[in-house]
């Protein structure tokens, strides 16, 4: 399984997975709406520790770089 989640979009995904957490955590929605956040936010959590997208994969994007990727750009500059 290779990595296509970039550090940042980790970073984002965790947070914005902390985030739901509370709102459900302090009930500021109805329990629908906490259940339906929750299991977002728990594939969020995943996805950003993990560092790999299925939706990415299917999609074709990473936001992380490869190496090769780097020193193409580096050689072109």
């Amino acid at each position: 399984m290779k990595k296509n989640v970039s550090q940042l979009d980790g970073i984002i995904r965790i947070t914005i997975a902390l985030v739901i957490g509370m709102v459900g955590y302090f009930e500021l929605l109805p329990l629908a709406w906490i259940i339906v956040l929750g299991v977002i936010g728990a594939i969020f959590l995943i996805t950003g520790a993990v560092g790999f997208c299925p939706i990415y994969k299917g999609m074709g994007i990473s936001t992380k770089k490869n190496q090769a990727d780097k020193t193409l750009l580096d050689s072109e500059g």
